[in-house]
């Protein structure tokens, strides 16, 4: 049972970056004075932290157009005129105003928010069990410091908030140096990697909570983006010297539900498809959806579509491509049917690793896990953390793996790697991330992480400018919102 099964979300909590629920009593519900006297209550307000990562904001057009539209692996996708302004993000042309833009921030401020909430009301609980409560205020860090690596990334400089504000406070707040959002993020997770279990340290009930190796694996991602490749080293080969992972036998299943939470999962957002007649229920994300096949069968929405160049830079015979891409004509992964063509799109193709099977309620009812951070991923970021100081013989066996496992029984393709020439294995993980994790919403951030973000998208002839696409605007309510003590970032 998934962690959403266990307690619906509160609704008092935090839905914005201001305690406004403080201001009025609705009937049946508790004040935040009268909230937080007890481990249950504790349970639920870290609930609904994990709760907004299923949100619209967070798991819909916004998430896939500032990361794989973003990036060269795939194109806005659906008919032209369905939601144009995706365009922008996949042309950069976008500005402060770009719809898309303003509920990745707006969204993960609120989970931000909800997460400070939590983490002062739990710690003032009376009567609770110790070890639960140091766990809940770490998986709360955990999920403040997700939102916050994502946010520094995508946006630079930030206003770094780590309590609950009164009143105007939060429109008095400036941004701060993306530097002090790195060491936030780095405190917390080393905060959280303390006192989080294992994975097995969970019961079977509460399974897909943050564990000690995704904040582990979370903090690696930090040091590979500030360059610190000893500590990135050091995070990832504590999670492969562990033991409690290792890499599925087939690729494929990672995406499907066979997968979810298995050997390879280090995290990944919970969503379930609960009974319902037509709309979504509490436990579903829109993901799946949006990038669902649009027509018969699956009647998604159809954004996102593989790029050209994505299909092109698979080797012959790579398993990942067929893993990673829906073809008209193509039966789908459970056998099912056979994919339509849809004559109001252009060349159409679809993001499998997003679909899912039939399940209860409309398509917007998603049940599909939202793949975060898996171990193929860990080993290949302790290549390229090995590569970089000089140990590539020590990468060579972890690049390789992971290319063992793609190419299954077939020896005749994805022959191991040999090369110990730091530059040249360098462009070759590099390669290999791409397609090992393409369509999981990476290849931007690694783009933008390796100086490279210029080059690649020039070439694909899109409207990139330097020192400047490189983070995207801060939404323009917010610098309004502020009188300006919130800046716009360069060029925009």
């Amino acid at each position: 049972m998934k962690i959403h099964k266990l307690l619906l979300t509160i609704t008092l909590l935090a839905s914005g970056c201001q305690k406004d629920f403080l201001d009025r009593r609705p009937p049946g519900e508790l004040t935040f004075e009268e909230f937080f006297q007890n481990a249950d209550q504790a349970v639920q307000a870290t609930n609904a932290v994990y709760e907004q990562y299923r949100s619209f904001d967070l798991a819909a057009l916004s998430y896939i157009g500032c990361t794989d539209i973003l990036s060269d692996d795939a194109d806005k996708g659906s008919t032209a005129n369905d939601a144009p302004l995706l365009s922008d993000l996949d042309n950069f042309t976008m500005d402060a105003t770009n719809p898309y833009v303003a509920p990745l921030y707006k969204g993960h401020y609120r989970a931000i928010a909800r997460a400070n909430v939590a983490i002062e009301g739990i710690a003032a609980v009376e009567t609770m069990d110790e070890t639960l409560r140091s766990r809940l205020i770490g998986e709360c860090k955990f999920l403040r410091a997700y939102s916050y690596f994502l946010l520094v990334q995508w946006f630079g400089d930030l206003v770094l908030v780590t309590k609950t504000l009164q009143g105007d406070e939060y429109y008095a707040q400036s941004r701060q140096p993306k530097e002090a959002i790195y060491a936030q993020i780095e405190q917390d997770l080393k905060d959280a990697a303390a006192v989080l279990p294992e994975k097995d340290g969970y019961p079977a009930s509460e399974k897909g909570r943050a564990t000690k190796a995704a904040a582990k694996g979370l903090l690696a991602k930090l040091y590979m983006l500030k360059k610190d490749w000893a500590s990135a080293e050091a995070q990832c080969m504590d999670i492969i010297n562990g033991g409690k992972y290792s890499l599925l036998t087939r690729y494929a299943d990672n995406f499907l539900p066979v997968g979810e939470n298995g050997t390879e999962s280090v995290f990944e957002i919970q969503t379930v498809a609960l009974e319902t007649q037509q709309a979504a229920g509490p436990g579903s994300s829109p993901y799946n959806m949006v990038q669902g096949v649009r027509g018969v069968p699956n009647l998604g929405w159809g954004f996102n579509r593989p790029s050209d160049n994505l299909v092109s830079s698979y080797e012959n015979g790579d398993p990942r491509r067929e893993a990673t891409i829906i073809y008209v004509g193509e039966i789908l992964p459970d056998g099912s049917t056979q994919v339509k063509d849809n004559p109001e799109i252009i060349n159409e193709r679809y993001n499998q690793k997003a679909w899912v099977p039939a399940h209860s309620g409309l398509q917007d009812n998603g049940p599909g896990n939202i793949r975060v951070l898996r171990y193929s991923d860990i080993l290949l970021l302790a290549a390229e953390a090995k590569n970089e100081l000089g140990k590539s013989g020590e990468a060579l066996p972890l690049i390789n793996l992971v290319r063992k496992r793609a190419r299954g029984t077939n020896n005749f393709i994805l022959p191991d790697v040999t090369i110990t020439d730091q530059t040249q294995l360098r462009e070759r993980i590099y390669r290999e991330r791409r397609v090992e994790l393409a369509m999981e919403q990476h290849r931007w951030f690694d783009l933008v992480r390796w100086g490279r973000a210029e080059t690649v998208m020039t070439a694909l002839g899109k409207s990139f400018v330097a020192n400047k696409h490189e983070v995207l605007p801060i939404p323009q309510t917010e610098v309004d919102l502020t009188s300006g003590k919130v800046t716009q970032n360069n060029g925009y």
